[in-house]
């Protein structure tokens, strides 16, 4: 996803609207703990003025990402609303710091490492699938261990021995 400064500005007037698919499997080579990823949709908009370009992006996939107990495959879907900005001058970029800002290098504007960057900073710290609600036998117990699972409380609530009476006086005037 590549443009030149002068291929931009015959949008000026009018702007830029894309809804393309991108194969970044390159960003495997970023993180190993992702597996797979998907054709990534990046669905946008661009505004353009002399010195600035300003790009609405979201951007959407699913990836596959080891599950934090089993090691086993998770699909991960994402989605991701961002608003980018390149300029020309550097000197307006140092005043944005803190801002999605970037400089224009080479008169041209290439959004791939940025979306793979935002791609990164979706990874959860742990990921766990649908299924995790059930704990697989094998992780149950080793050698010399076992797991276990705390029981379910009752959905009846114990009274305090010592409030038991005032408990009865309150069952008696709710009847």
């Amino acid at each position: 996803m590549k443009w030149s400064m002068t291929q931009l500005q015959k949008f000026k007037n009018k702007g830029l609207t894309f809804d393309e698919k991108v194969n970044l499997d390159s960003v495997r080579l970023r993180d190993p703990q992702i597996r797979s990823i998907s054709p990534v949709r990046v669905k946008g908009t661009a505004d353009i003025h002399a010195k600035e370009v300003t790009f609405h992006l979201h951007i959407s996939g699913e990836m596959i990402l080891p599950n934090s107990r089993t090691w086993e495959d998770v699909s991960y879907p994402f989605s991701i609303q961002t608003t980018e900005v390149f300029r020309d001058e550097i000197s307006d970029v140092e005043e944005y710091a803190d801002d999605n800002v970037h400089v224009v290098q080479g008169g041209k504007i290439d959004l791939t490492p940025i979306i793979e960057e935002l791609i990164l900073l979706e990874i959860p710290i742990q990921v766990y699938g649908d299924e995790d609600e059930e704990i697989p036998a094998s992780l149950l117990s080793g050698n010399d261990w076992q797991f276990v699972q705390e029981e379910e409380k009752n959905n009846e609530q114990k009274v305090d021995p010592r409030l038991a009476k005032l408990a009865k006086l309150l069952n008696q005037e709710n009847d």
